[in-house]
């Protein structure tokens, strides 16, 4: 761990970070045994589609108003991120948006990508906007997993109750009216933004996100075996915004926390507009019928997700504990990977007092 001398909270900052490492996820390190989330879909979808890796320890890193506050663990480790990818495939959605291959996110998504699963009767209403905010109720296969899978799914960070037996074939409702996270529709919107870049997904990423933050080169972003499409004369993988099958992306802390601070920066970096503040706003703005999400993030506006985090603060989160939370009262940024998900409130709660303390 690193820590500048003149923090005041120093003593209470190492007892946070001390609770983290003592609170490790019980994945397995090495993907044997209790690891991933596949294992409790309904057979024949408890497996792996995709390639994983073992996992490292606790490990993160705290950026307050701008500065490397500390670290610990094994921060330049790339680690998948499980569905932390979701809030990458939101920042993919605000390039294309900004370079007008997305100008209205109401639009439906058939309107300019006909022929890639959005043509049905029940699918066609589909807007770019319910896909981002998880109320699309798409229904199909992508790369052959069902959207059935994730029916009735439900995480401990979200408010609004669920009853049924996950991948039974819950009702559908009219799109945009009924909130479900659901990772087969995640991967339907990645691969909607693969046809709309006409380009791979992590090309683009690598290009207009991580080289102008400066980040490193280790990150990689990688789709199921069978994910596979044909694209201008091309064979081209589309990724998953997740790890829930295989694949997603492999990250280090320390450039996650780069795209944190660059999302508390309302689009900036180091003087130049990365995203456009317009769709980081909207990324940030409640949905409708489920306001502890915007797009592809979670929202603290009613201390739902994180209560000892303040309201304004936002989340990206990961199966099996990878988190970053963006909190613009404190002006922190705080990456932290591998922790048990039940003792993550404490470990913010602890983490703020520390900072506090040295305001």
């Amino acid at each position: 761990m690193t820590l500048g001398p003149d923090l005041q909270g120093a003593a209470k900052l190492r007892a946070a970070i001390a609770y983290a490492i003592a609170h490790e996820t019980n994945w397995s390190r090495d993907t044997s045994g209790v690891w991933g989330v596949h294992a409790a879909d309904p057979p024949p979808w408890n497996r792996l589609l995709g390639p994983v890796s073992p996992r490292g320890p606790v490990s993160g890193a705290i950026l307050h108003r701008g500065k490397l506050l500390t670290t610990w663990g094994e921060p330049r480790r790339p680690d998948l991120t499980f569905s932390v990818a979701k809030t990458y495939l939101a920042l993919l959605a605000g390039v294309a948006h900004d370079r007008a291959l997305l100008p209205e996110v109401d639009e439906p998504v058939c309107a300019r990508l006909p022929g890639i699963g959005f043509d049905s009767e029940h699918n066609r209403p589909i807007t770019w906007a319910q896909l981002l905010q998880q109320t699309s109720e798409w229904e199909g296969e992508c790369f052959g997993v069902p959207d059935q899978v994730d029916r009735y799914r439900t995480l401990q960070f979200q408010s609004n109750p669920v009853t049924g037996k996950k991948g039974d074939a819950r009702p559908l409702q009219t799109p945009g009216t009924y909130w479900e996270y659901n990772d087969v529709r995640i991967n339907q919107l990645s691969l909607a933004l693969l046809h709309l870049f006409g380009r791979p997904l992590p090309e683009v990423f690598g290009e207009a996100i991580m080289r102008p933050l400066g980040a490193s080169e280790d990150w990689r972003w990688v789709g199921y075996d069978n994910a596979w499409v044909e694209l201008n004369g091309s064979r081209v993988q589309s990724v998953p915004g997740g790890s829930h099958w295989g694949g997603g992306v492999s990250i280090n802390s320390l450039d996650q926390a780069l795209i944190g601070q660059m999302l508390l920066a309302q689009g900036r970096h180091e003087g130049r507009q990365v995203i456009s503040s317009e769709w980081i706003g909207r990324m940030r703005t409640p949905c409708a019928i489920a306001p502890f999400y915007g797009y592809l993030i979670w929202l603290n506006g009613e201390r739902s997700v994180f209560p000892s985090a303040s309201a304004s603060s936002f989340f990206a989160i990961g199966a099996g504990g990878s988190i970053t939370w963006v909190d613009p009262e404190r002006q922190m940024v705080v990456v932290v990977r591998w922790i048990d998900a039940d003792h993550a409130d404490a470990f913010f709660r602890a983490v703020g007092d520390a900072v506090d303390a040295s305001a």
